[in-house]
């Protein structure tokens, strides 16, 4: 079974390594060191839970309930443009930030809410994890499913892990203003992209 695991890691690291709205907001707060543990955990057990929905059979039931889709591509069009907008305000804001020196830092109640939106109101995740990863895993049918499952939730756990501590590498370089307004720009930049073709797939 340790080949199909390792099917799973790598079918699941491809379609989670895409620049993303998740992966956008973990990287900035990793660059600030604000909240991490919860918010990783958050990203990894969500990817996990879709996955075991996808292998146990749920992805037919998303299939034929095109109006959930619907509702979930329009509320994650919104909250992410919204979202997306407020990071252009910063980009072209005159404060400064510094990476992990707590100032204009979110709550943990806040970043908490932040990324369970960009998680579960973001129909894409539904057809990667649940359609696709769901469809792949059962063709390997009995236990082979699970343990593409699992191979595929690993991947999510050490992406997550590694872009969540791994940006505090960036420290040195985030303590200029300048660099802030760049990610800043860059992720609104993704935040709208990713709305507006939300939309545009309705």
């Amino acid at each position: 079974m340790v080949p199909v695991l390792v099917a799973g890691f790598g079918v699941g690291l491809s379609l989670i390594v895409a620049i993303g709205a998740q992966n956008a907001f973990v990287l900035r707060q990793g660059v600030r060191a604000e909240h991490v543990l919860p918010i990783v955990a958050i990203c990894a057990l969500s990817d996990a839970l879709l996955i075991l929905a996808g292998i146990s059979g749920i992805g037919e039931v998303v299939e034929r309930a095109p109006v959930a889709l619907t509702v979930f591509r329009w509320a994650g069009a919104a909250f992410l443009v919204g979202y997306g907008l407020l990071a252009a305000r910063r980009a072209f804001g005159t404060q400064s930030m510094a990476a992990g020196n707590g100032t204009t830092g979110s709550t943990l109640r806040t970043a908490v809410l932040t990324v369970l939106a960009m998680t579960w109101l973001n129909p894409q995740v539904y057809l990667d994890t649940v359609l696709l990863l769901g469809s792949i895993a059962n063709t390997h049918g009995g236990s082979g499913r699970w343990s593409f499952g699992a191979g595929a939730a690993l991947a999510s756990i050490v992406w997550f892990t590694a872009l969540g501590y791994g940006a505090r590498l960036l420290g040195r370089l985030f303590a200029r203003p300048a660099a802030w307004r760049v990610l800043d720009a860059l992720i609104a930049l993704t935040m709208v992209t990713i709305g507006v073709s939300l939309v545009l797939q309705t």
